[in-house]
């Protein structure tokens, strides 16, 4: 034999290098035939090794084989005459290129490579970012870079997306979470049915039909069963995917930046395997987090593991005990919809209920966390949300039955792109109204990419299929909402100057530190009495800054958020200031800017506020008039 054979390491799954050889660890049955398949590189030759019946545990079989050349060879198993590809398997042959559809006939098979995880990480460390100070960003690596421009034949790929990490810290993003990334078929082939009884074929003209698949359309987003040990090689410019992605890892962290991979686990994959997916990443990538997708998946053993105690978890539903646990690195995130349908809903006019929105702006937990999004892939982006009434998904060939019928969007007098200026200025308004509440919401806020310059799907909600300029963020977008994007940049530098509307802990409503003042309290057309009524769609929220510091610190300012869902102008009442202070607007979603080039003092005891605006007025000392703008009621 041209190998020697022994017993291997049923401790290791997959294939992994020994001292002088490969040990291959695989589930297959005592009773089963079991092979190793190798494929020569060079003249594309089949080697088969049979794995002694004896070398088994359980439902484990595990071969050693020595004087192995890896360099040489790719591999799969053979498990009772079917071939199989091995589930951890460190590198996929067969994917390099993206939606590659002239190799793929009927008897093309994916093959698992030996890829080598050597790599430099120097003194990495994940950057394990509070969840106060957390300002998350999702994107698809392909989509996020195909548009934009000076990425130098990097486009579509990790080094493209390294190219754009500066962009996202001046921005003020701290997580990135990316959409899959480890290997996943991203052909979609036509569902094979069976043939009309009366339809006749000939043999030959069947086999004919059968040589080359049809490719249907492709998969972008990677929603489906993956080869979930091995990085995606189509999203690497070299041909070394594993290297590229570990130096975008080391990259982000030398930012003070995390990266969060999205997982999604379709039921039919084993639970062990799902937990060892997770380890490998952490320990083989320094991946910081996993934003988890799928049923029956084994949450609390995955809270509980103690490789995993310090990665964060997000998932869009924890056991209360888990949530509540005191933890010294609390690491559960709850994960799902429940912010972007209050929101949307009183925005656009669609019901809507105030209380729903307040304790939305609001929730919070000690020992875990929310995150608050208002678009997602699986729906409008944001600048979609106030330009389309209906979906428009045909282009993805299922007659507009995909997607999401629950938008809770409108149009505001046109469907789709206007030349209208008063219309494209209202869009543009709800627009900000929508970034301003994301942002000062008290959990941590998702920022979808390109919705900081008004990135549209043209009304496609599902566009899982489009690998064009429908799927692509649109990066020509930057110079036309460059007020945009700055209002973003503004609003996320504030929440991190302003530690009180991100509070760790839930706000208790009332002073319980005898500061004079609530932690966290609402307001109407009087002040300190406010009603939820269903009729009722603006509020004032004032936070007292003290609670934010720690004793013998300076004081943090009062915030206050005047919030106006209506469509005509509204009061609000202003709670009376301390001595020497006075409330300054610097901030009003009915300008451009957003931003006030500076604080406007407010002498009024109620505060204006124009139809379908936000404002933030800020508690300050009299003595900080001095190059101030004059007051509007002056």
């Amino acid at each position: 034999m041209k190998y020697v054979i022994r017993e291997g390491d049923y401790l290791r799954m997959g294939a992994c290098r020994t001292g002088d050889g490969v040990t291959f660890t695989f589930a297959g049955e005592k009773e089963q035939v079991c092979e190793i398949i190798l494929y020569e590189k060079k003249s594309d030759q089949t080697e088969y090794v049979m794995v002694p019946a004896d070398y088994c545990v359980g439902s484990l079989r595990s071969i050693e084989l020595c004087g192995l050349d890896t360099r040489r060879y790719d591999y799969n198993y053979r498990i009772d005459g079917k071939v199989v590809v091995d589930p951890y398997a460190r590198r996929i042959v067969g994917r390099e290129k993206w939606f590659e559809t002239s190799r793929y006939t009927e008897d093309y098979q994916i093959r698992g490579g030996f890829a080598s995880l050597a790599y430099d990480w120097g003194q990495d460390r994940c950057p394990e970012i509070d969840k106060r100070d957390m300002v998350m960003y999702k994107l698809h690596v392909r989509n996020f870079t195909m548009d934009a421009t000076g990425l130098s034949g990097k486009k579509g790929t990790f080094e493209g997306l390294e190219l754009k990490l500066p962009y996202l810290k001046e921005l003020g993003i701290t997580t990135v979470e990316l959409m899959p990334v480890y290997e996943f078929e991203e052909l979609i082939f036509p569902a094979e049915g069976d043939l009309p009884d009366y339809v006749t074929w000939k043999e030959e003209q069947r086999a004919n039909q059968k040589s080359k698949k049809e490719v249907d359309k492709v998969n972008c987003w990677g929603y489906v069963e993956g080869n979930y040990f091995s990085v995606k090689a189509a999203f690497a410019k070299g041909k070394e995917p594993e290297r590229s992605f570990k130096h975008l890892i080391r990259q982000m962290h030398s930012l003070d930046m995390e990266c969060v991979m999205e997982i999604y686990f379709p039921s039919t994959v084993n639970q062990n395997l799902m937990l060892d997916v997770m380890r490998f990443w952490v320990m083989e990538y320094h991946i910081d987090g996993f934003h988890l997708l799928g049923d029956k998946l084994p949450i609390r053993a995955m809270a509980q593991d103690l490789i995993l105690s310090r990665t964060k978890l997000f998932y869009e539903y924890f056991d209360g005990d888990l949530l509540d646990a005191p933890e010294k690195y609390p690491h559960l995130y709850i994960y799902r919809d429940e912010f972007s349908y209050p929101v949307r809903m009183l925005m656009n006019h669609h019901g809507g209920n105030l209380n729903d929105f307040a304790n939305q702006m609001r929730k919070q937990k000690e020992y875990a966390g929310f995150v608050n999004f208002l678009t997602s892939v699986n729906g409008f982006t944001l600048a979609d949300v106030f330009s389309y009434n209906e979906k428009h998904n045909l282009e993805n060939g299922e007659d507009n039955t995909d997607g999401t019928d629950w938008n809770y969007s409108a149009n505001y007098g046109v469907e789709g792109p206007t030349r209208k200026r008063y219309i494209e200025q209202v869009r543009t308004r709800q627009m900000r109204n929508a970034l301003a509440i994301l942002f000062l919401g008290q959990s941590v806020p998702l920022l979808m990419e390109g919705d900081e310059f008004a990135n549209s799907q043209k009304g496609n909600n599902n566009a899982y299929c489009q690998d064009n300029r429908i799927g692509w963020v649109n990066w020509r977008n930057e110079k036309k909402y460059g007020a945009l994007q700055s209002f973003v940049r503004k609003l996320i530098a504030f929440r991190k100057e302003h530690p009180v509307i991100r509070m760790n802990k839930p706000m208790q409503l009332r002073d319980y530190r005898g500061h004079g003042y609530p932690d966290l309290s609402y307001h109407c057309d009087r002040a300190w009495m406010v009603g939820f009524e269903r009729n009722r769609q603006s509020v004032g929220i004032l936070y007292c800054g003290a609670y934010a510091v720690d004793e013998g610190d300076e004081e943090e300012e009062l915030i206050y958020l005047a919030y106006n869902f209506h469509t005509g102008k509204q009061f609000l009442a202003l709670p009376k200031l301390p001595k020497e202070q006075k409330w300054y607007r610097v901030m009003d979603t009915g300008y451009e800017e957003g931003f006030l080039e500076k604080p406007v003092p407010v002498l009024a005891t109620q505060v204006e506020i124009a139809g379908m605006t936000v404002q933030i007025l800020v508690g300050k000392q009299e003595k900080e008039d001095e190059g101030m703008a004059a007051s509007e009621d002056d």
